[in-house]
């Protein structure tokens, strides 16, 4: 067998039925709406009853003016053994995505090497443990959301 000789097994495939054609119903079957010209299905259309997605409760609110904040524990960043620590670095190193909107640094644990770390907003413990361990803690200010 060859390709150019297949042919799919009989009774599998049916010609399309040509609308418009023939009888008074022209292959749309019985009245109703489906069977009028310009009928389009609309998503989530239920025939005028009430659809799902209204007769569902709604909760919560999501408030489109909120800042992103991205939060990395102060044990990652030890344990990259980088003493300069970029958000550039982070995202080179898939510890936060590109788009992590404000990044703050947050954790107890002791910083034995020195770190120095760039970041827009510090817990006060991880700022106190990375300033006790001889690095610093400069705050960048970035305009992402």
């Amino acid at each position: 067998m060859e390709l150019n000789n297949m042919h799919s097994t009989p009774g599998s495939r049916h010609p399309k039925k040509r609308k418009g054609r023939g009888d008074k119903t022209a292959g749309r079957g019985e009245n109703g709406q489906k069977s009028r010209s310009g009928f389009k299905n609309k998503i989530g259309f239920e025939g005028g009853q009430n659809p799902l997605y209204k007769r569902i409760p709604k909760r919560g609110f999501n408030s489109l003016n909120t800042e992103k904040v991205t939060i990395i524990s102060l044990e990652k960043l030890v344990a990259l053994n980088i003493i300069e620590i970029t958000p550039e670095i982070l995202i080179e190193k898939n510890l936060i995505k590109n788009n992590y909107g404000k990044l703050k640094i947050l954790g107890n644990t002791e910083v034995t090497t020195k770190l120095n770390v760039q970041a827009n907003a510090f817990s006060a413990a991880a700022k106190e443990a990375i300033v006790n361990a001889g690095g610093f803690a400069k705050i960048i200010s970035n305009d992402k959301k």
